[in-house]
């Protein structure tokens, strides 16, 4: 049985939890960029490695689609900017 401290306690817990939503910026393959373009500008913006940045533009090349990066969308968004103004397809989903 719980005394009201712990009641007390849990409830203070629960409601310190902060929920964010979760996206994914999505890269999307199209006929136009070349390989080097998108690893140079997954590297630039995202901050891949380039072995993660080369995995991922593979991905994108065969799948027609890659999410490379996770987080809210404040954090996502100029991320997507960039990588639009690169010429290069991106969207938060």
């Amino acid at each position: 049985m719980k005394n009201a401290a712990q009641e007390e306690l849990l409830v203070d817990v629960l409601e310190a939890v902060e929920t964010t939503e979760v996206m994914d910026l999505v890269v999307f393959n199209d006929d136009f960029n070349t390989f080097a373009h998108v690893i140079e500008t997954l590297i630039r913006v995202c901050k891949h490695t380039p072995e993660q940045a080369e995995q991922c533009t593979w991905i994108i090349h065969y799948t027609g689609k890659c999410a490379v990066k996770t987080g809210t969308y404040e954090y996502l968004k100029p991320m997507r900017e960039a990588i639009c103004e690169a010429g290069i397809d991106a969207r938060i989903l």
